[in-house]
């Protein structure tokens, strides 16, 4: 049990270093020496994990998708898609963010080569499918106008995201993402929103740290409850 414990630690930490290599300079120009020197770990251990660079790549698309914590159910469909919105952009940043996020990011928007075979569409389908899923529910709780067709909106919000967190991190290293995805989301919603839901949004940029800290207590009193169910 120890050496499978350890063998887990040291996959996390060749992960966390990859995607901190692939988030400060690229897919294109990281290298395996690069995650190497970074994580400390020796190239046998790191082979013992992973065949190749693409593969330390494809595993942080994936882990990307499962490490984000989960916000807490909120009365709102609709606040619960900004709320998350805001999350991701607290984990963004480069101060207090979540490496894999951050490096799973920036693999997801970089256009690459067409030689790296990366499958890029994992975690961005996968984030625009659930938003679909939440305007949907929104639409049924009567959150959205009569004439919103979720699906188109659900590509054009996680399109415009995209777009805005790319911009941040050239402009401030994404120092002002939080503030720039609040501005983005208070202009769309009204096109989307009745009016009595609308006013009800919290559009606050700081929100991002206060949904945060509710999303990690909410991931461990699950984790705590099934550790209580297995002993």
């Amino acid at each position: 049990m120890a050496r499978q414990e350890r063998a887990i630690r040291t996959r996390r930490a060749i992960l966390v270093a990859a995607a901190e290599v692939f988030d400060e300079v690229g897919y294109e120009a990281a290298t395996i020496s690069d995650v190497l020197k970074k994580s400390g770990m020796t190239k046998g251990a790191l082979y013992f994990h992973f065949t190749s660079k693409e593969e330390l790549a494809q595993a942080v698309l994936a882990e990307q998708v499962t490490s984000l914590p989960r916000v807490p159910e909120r009365e709102l469909k609709l606040q619960q898609s900004l709320d998350e919105a805001l999350l991701l952009a607290y984990l963004l940043k480069q101060d207090t963010g979540d490496p894999i996020v951050q490096g799973g990011v920036r693999l997801t928007v970089d256009q690459g080569s067409p030689r790296d075979h990366l499958n890029r569409r994992v975690p961005m389908q996968a984030w625009q499918d659930h938003t679909e899923s939440l305007f949907e529910q929104a639409k049924v709780k009567g959150e959205v106008l009569p004439h919103a067709d979720v699906a188109p909106l659900a590509k054009l919000f996680v399109g415009a995201f995209t777009g805005v967190q790319v911009l941040s991190r050239i402009m401030t290293g994404r120092a002002d993402l939080a503030e720039r995805v609040a501005d983005l989301y208070r202009h769309l919603m009204p096109s989307i929103a009745v009016p009595g839901v609308l006013v009800r949004l919290d559009f606050s940029p700081q929100r991002g740290t206060q949904v945060y800290e509710e999303a990690v207590k909410l991931r461990d009193a699950e984790a705590a409850a099934t550790v209580g169910i297995t002993d």
